[in-house]
């Protein structure tokens, strides 16, 4: 699945980050030059920067800077990109912390082998105190008052074994790890290390339909050593993050369908089976869930596209004991929905609207079966001023409803220009 949902609570990404994850290839500036540098000033007013519950808002008029780099260069058989990203927000009256770094590092190379074999290899690490729902499906749905290191790593391997039946290999390693330490510490909640490794067949059963049939394994190792009880600091068998590893064998089918040349689509269903290895007694030793990764992209005009989809999986969470649990909540089943339209309205201006829909249920300890609600909602208007400068203004919306005592909503609008040379 590609990662077109940024996040509408990163304001900084608005049109521009959109635009980029859709982007198929190079753009014509970046193919004229190997390399590209870009940078951001923008104000913004923020009603709630610490996504506190809604009696303890506190709002803060700010300014945000964000230089960038990019590298590509395209050879006659592989394509390296290389892209840096550093954003400096500034909080006039944020009570704790008034500015937030962040840095973003991707690198990407696919090499084609010959017709017949393609190479696929990426990496991403970002270093930042928003949370991440570039997934679909997020484990922290709060900014945290001190940053975390996120690693993504991909290897896939493509063979067309006959030209109707394809296989493609792929390995992907999840890389966690928080700044805040000690008990019932993000830390304990969330450092983990996930690995998954997938199995895809592809089948041309019609010109224009690819049938899919997969299977995933996947391995969630929680890597602290602090007690996930913020009443108990020390650690015990009870309290030991590693209870809530997980391991996950997943099966689907599918299909992948151009129904025009405009309109395509992308499917899996099927069942994810996980069992907890490390569980207490009193934990059930394994559970059986529907998966489902779908969506559909509509390129309506040059520029405008519409994009809809939906996931649902298990996932981790960073919930785990309320002061009086006697045993852990183990993860959480969530539903993801998503959506994206951008629509170039003039040759100079263009809008896009972004959300994002989030149900997650707990499974396991005194939260078992509550749920939070997590919505996101991005609006953003771009004016190109000339080939290297641009304006825009949009406004983000956050809102969490949760059954755990933890509901806010967030307000922010932002106004500024970017220059790309």
């Amino acid at each position: 699945m590609k990662k077109i949902i940024a996040s509408a609570s990163l304001a900084a990404l608005g049109a521009a980050g959109l635009q980029a994850a859709y982007a198929p290839g190079l753009s014509p500036l970046e193919k004229s030059k190997l390399w590209s540098v870009s940078g951001l000033v923008r104000g913004f007013y923020d009603d709630n920067p610490t996504d506190s519950v809604r009696s303890q808002k506190q709002d803060s008029w700010g300014l945000e800077v964000s230089p960038s780099l990019a590298v590509n260069v395209a050879l006659d058989q592989t394509l390296i990109g290389f892209n840096y990203v550093y954003d400096l927000r500034f909080y006039d009256a944020r009570p704790r912390n008034d500015a937030d770094h962040t840095h973003q590092f991707k690198l990407n190379l696919n090499h084609t082998i010959s017709e017949r074999y393609k190479l696929e290899v990426s990496d991403s690490l970002d270093y930042v105190e928003e949370p991440d729902l570039s997934t679909g499906i997020a484990a922290r749905t709060l900014r945290t008052d001190q940053p975390y290191l996120h690693n993504f790593g991909r290897l896939a391997f493509r063979a067309e074994l006959t030209p109707l039946l394809g296989l493609e290999a792929s390995y992907q390693n999840d890389y966690w790890d928080f700044a805040e330490h000690g008990s019932g510490s993000l830390s304990a909640l969330l450092d983990r290390d996930e690995h998954l490794g997938v199995l895809k067949a592809r089948w041309q059963a019609l010109p224009n339909t690819v049938g899919l049939l997969s299977y995933k394994f996947g391995i969630v190792d929680h890597t602290s050593k602090d007690s996930t009880a913020a009443n108990d600091p020390v650690l015990s068998p009870i309290t030991d993050p590693t209870r809530r590893d997980t391991t996950t064998h997943t099966v689907t089918v599918g299909a992948d369908q151009s129904f025009t040349s405009q309109l395509t689509g992308h499917v899996e269903v099927g069942a994810q089976f996980t069992d907890y290895p490390n569980r207490l007694a009193v934990d059930p030793e394994s559970t059986v869930s529907p998966y489902v990764d779908a969506y559909t992209t509509w390129t309506y005009n040059p520029g405008c596209y519409l994009r809809l989809g939906i996931m649902h999986k298990r996932n981790a969470t960073d919930v785990a004991f309320q002061p009086v649990s006697a045993t852990p909540t183990l993860d959480q089943e969530s539903t993801g929905i998503y959506g994206a339209v951008n629509h170039r309205i003039t040759p100079k201006v263009t809008g896009s609207l972004i959300g994002q829909f989030q149900h997650s249920t707990f499974k396991g300890g005194l939260d078992d079966g509550r749920v939070e609600l997590l919505g996101t909602l991005g609006v953003n208007c771009s004016y190109q001023v000339n080939t290297f400068i641009s304006a825009d203004a949009g406004y983000n919306y956050d809102r969490l409803d949760s059954e755990i005592g933890r509901s806010f909503t967030r307000n922010r609008i932002y106004f500024g220009l970017r220059a790309t040379y």
